[in-house]
């Protein structure tokens, strides 16, 4: 009866949309010859105002995408690479929790195709989009590409342009398989177009507030500050021979070439042919990436504490030099990338720290470019700011012994956070080489290490003498003691709510539920045995990494299912467990309601090979992480963690899955309404 409600609400929605529009995307189509053996198939849709459709490649979870399917291939032709296409544009769904692909206005993909039979007159495609405006519609059509003959020059090109649609185009949104899921896609896809354009406004707007800082404090390092004055001086000079508008307007210019170079480092990351646009979140998860960046943050940090210094080839910084002596719009651009190059030794660890930090989240190439123009603005904006504005110069301190002590505060900082990055990679491969204890007795010692030189007890290479210590310094270094206090009962198992999801979780520990503690709720007392399969899971829930005996016990003690897809990297996780799980609101009903079966989506364990299969994009599942990820994408539409869904015991949805729910009022009544659900 509901699967008949479900049909019947998503046919009247259809027959709501075609009164309005009969097909939101005409298609023309056509052939371009290549060479004797190869063409290219093109498709070019026109899509009608406030109309948008969705990318092949729109991340899993959200809307669907547009999927092409190559008829009659085998024996008669190959194709070439992937199907490509026009630039789409990113848009945040706070429905769906990740980022979608779109066209708007037109769009267009390209097929190149290898003849192998010379006697093929057509080839037949088949395609499938979801076209949304207040509503959504699924469609499908067929177009037949009818060949040139193949003995033409490669010279000459033959354009077909006949579509074909089929007879169930209109008709693909009322099918018998459609299920509820597409009825709350057509429902939710208006939220998701204009509230998903704020959300993306949202996040990128504090990313670029947070790289502006970190581009402003970089200017206060011993490789930048001294070069103000100077440069500044230059274009003072420019403004003294009389022509003032001409100084500053080249001020203005060499802040802008700041400021475009450091975005160009983030344009091959949308441009590389073949980047899959959810390439951000396997680097948040690929170990030896997160190796890499460990390596690379270590050899900065080392560099900030005065070792020994990272600068460029100095080759390379004279040609810039003398290529600054051009004059003009040239030569001002160069003085720029002279900067950046001799900067580097400064500017180096603080840029890979922002490269490190987006793409090991999952950020993408757009957030890639917006921390950058973030990054390259705060280092720009003072160089222009004393420019247009000589007379604040007398407000800058001299330069001294406070440069290298910032540059230092740098590097300790780095080193931190170098080893979140060891973290991510051991809880990924469960190494259990970098457990709670040792994380934390690491973090105690670099920032006792941070007090200890703040308040001058160790000195380093480039220090100055201290006779006394400013009151700047002290305070950094009291925040840094303070820190560190903090951090101490994090050894004997405090959960340390101020930094939750950045350490290894408490599960991931030599003393998981405290020193001088044991299972049970941190007690010495004996408790029952665990359910086969089980183990004790935060707070000591009893919770299920295998999903078939997770259900049978379910069944066995007639209880609903909690599945928990989550991660080992996944910070959001981490904060639900330590932040939400452990209220006294929610505690019990995890303890005694449900039964909790925890999927890690990033686990590396290998599945049995009689368990291995390929799914119907052709990706091969050979782990369980891979497994669990592919049972949310499939069964669920959901690519994000954590994912939570309350179910019955024949695995329908008691209440629609959420997300993370950091409210806790929120987040019980959820499970309290998915409860009573299965109680009727």
């Amino acid at each position: 009866m509901k699967r008949f409600y479900a049909l019947l609400l998503l046919f009247f929605t259809f027959l709501s949309v075609q009164a309005q529009i009969l097909d939101p995307v005409s298609w023309r189509t056509s052939v371009e010859k290549k060479s004797d053996t190869e063409v290219v198939l093109v498709f070019d849709a026109s899509i009608e105002h406030e109309w948008h459709m969705f990318s092949q490649f729109t991340p899993e979870g959200g809307s669907l995408p547009t999927v092409f399917e190559y008829k009659n291939a085998k024996g008669n032709f190959e194709l070439v690479g992937k199907t490509k296409e026009s630039p789409y544009k990113k848009v945040y769904s706070d429905i769906f929790e990740v980022d979608e692909y779109m066209f708007e206005g037109k769009a267009q993909f390209k097929q190149t195709v290898k003849i192998t039979n010379p006697n093929l007159k057509s080839i037949s495609v088949y395609v499938e989009y979801q076209v949304c405006k207040e509503s959504c519609i699924q469609q499908d059509k067929t177009f037949e590409f009818k060949l040139p003959p193949m003995n033409v020059k490669a010279s000459e090109v033959a354009v077909a342009t006949t579509s074909v649609d089929t007879d169930s185009a209109q008709t693909a949104v009322v099918q018998d398989s459609v299920s509820s899921s597409d009825v709350k896609k057509a429902v939710a896809s208006a939220k998701t177009a204009t509230n998903g354009k704020k959300e993306e406004k949202k996040d990128g707007l504090s990313l670029f507030f947070m790289t502006l800082l970190a581009g402003i404090l970089v200017t206060f390092t011993p490789c930048v500050f001294p070069m103000i004055p100077m440069t500044v001086s230059f274009f003072l000079k420019q403004s003294a021979k009389g022509n003032t508008t001409k100084g500053k307007l080249n001020a203005l210019f060499y802040g802008l070439f700041i400021i475009a170079i450091y975005v160009l480092i983030s344009v091959p990351f949308h441009l590389i042919e073949g980047l899959s646009p959810d390439i951000f979140y396997e680097i948040s998860t690929n170990v030896y990436l997160n190796l890499f960046f460990f390596a690379v943050f270590v050899i900065f940090a080392i560099s900030f504490l005065g070792a020994f210094e990272i600068t460029m080839p100095s080759s390379l910084a004279n040609k810039a030099d003398n290529a600054s002596n051009l004059g003009g719009i040239v030569g001002v651009f160069f003085m720029a990338l002279t900067l950046i190059i001799v900067s580097f030794s400064c500017t180096g660890p603080a840029l890979g720290l922002v490269i490190g930090s987006v793409l090991s989240t999952d950020g993408g190439a757009t957030l890639l470019t917006i921390a950058m123009l973030g990054f390259g603005v705060g280092l720009a904006l003072p160089f222009m700011l004393f420019a247009l504005f000589p007379s604040l110069m007398g407000n800058l301190p001299k330069s001294g012994g406070w440069l290298n002590t910032v540059k230092v505060v740098f590097g300790f900082i780095e080193l931190a956070l170098a080893f979140k990055f060891l973290s991510m990679a051991d809880l990924v491969m469960q190494w259990h080489l970098l457990e709670r204890e040792i994380f934390l007795a690491i973090m105690i010692a670099i920032f006792i290490g941070l007090s200890l030189y703040m308040f001058g007890k160790i000195s380093l290479p480039h220090d100055s003498p201290i006779n006394n210590i400013s009151v700047g310094r002290l305070l950094i270094g009291l925040v840094s003691l303070s820190f560190t206090i903090y951090l101490i009962p994090g050894l004997w198992g405090a959960p340390l709510n101020l930094i939750s999801g950045f350490p290894p979780p408490m599960t991931y520990s030599e003393s998981p539920y405290g020193v001088g503690s044991s299972k049970g709720g941190g007690t010495s007392e004996n408790h029952s045995a665990l359910p086969e399969g089980a183990h004790y899971g935060p707070h000591d829930i009893v919770a299920f990494k295998d999903y078939k005996k997770g259900m049978a016990y379910a069944k066995s003690v007639n209880k609903p299912v909690l599945l928990d897809f989550t991660g080992n990297t996944c910070a959001n996780c981490r904060r639900m467990e330590e932040l939400v799980w452990s209220k006294p609101e929610i505690l019990p009903i995890l303890k005694d309601k449900v039964v909790l079966i925890s999927l890690y989506v990033d686990s590396q364990e290998p599945l049995p090979e009689n368990e291995k299969y390929t799914n119907k994009n052709g990706k091969e599942i050979t782990t369980y992480g891979k497994k669990w990820s592919d049972l949310a994408i499939t069964k669920y539409e959901a690519n994000v963690q954590p994912y939570y869904v309350l179910m019955d015991l024949d695995e329908n949805n008691l209440i629609k899955p959420v997300g993370y729910t950091p409210e806790i009022s929120e987040y019980k009544t959820w499970l309290e309404s998915g409860i009573a659900k299965f109680k009727k």
